[in-house]
């Protein structure tokens, strides 16, 4: 029970609860951001990102030893809204970095916040290749 407790605490952590958090963790352990733009419970392919690539076990072991995660959900029914000063952060970073209101959008950034690359999903791609692909806006 304790183990399985301490894998549900460790998959948690890998997202952040606020963008700032990202921010200060991102400078703390030297690791680029990927900013997560999604409508978790109306966007398709946001939720095929989510089930084939961001939650396999290979996405999750590389990112939670690579990457900082936030995840910028705009979530339509009612049941799955936002307390206001997380979406009002949303908002202020799809202002910032998907103006043209792409969905999903990726976002590779370093930890000053300047965008390496951007990506969206496509189902052509494993979980090995949008690592792969991430990594390549490191370079």
């Amino acid at each position: 029970m304790a183990f399985y407790f301490f894998v549900a605490t460790l998959q948690a952590q890998l997202w952040q609860e606020t963008f700032d958090g990202a921010i200060d963790q991102a400078n703390e352990e030297n690791k680029p951001i990927v900013l997560v733009f999604s409508g978790s419970d109306w966007c398709a392919p946001c939720i095929r990102l989510k089930r084939s690539i961001l939650e396999s076990d290979y996405f999750k072991t590389y990112a939670s030893a690579n990457y900082i995660l936030y995840n910028a959900d705009f979530p339509r029914k009612k049941k799955n809204q936002l307390p206001l000063d997380k979406l009002n952060t949303n908002k202020s970073l799809a202002e910032k970095y998907n103006p043209r209101g792409y969905f999903p959008l990726v976002v590779l950034m370093d930890k000053q916040q300047v965008v390496l690359g951007k990506t969206g999903f496509s189902k052509k791609n494993s979980p090995e290749d949008y690592v792969s692909v991430l990594n390549g806006f490191l370079e």
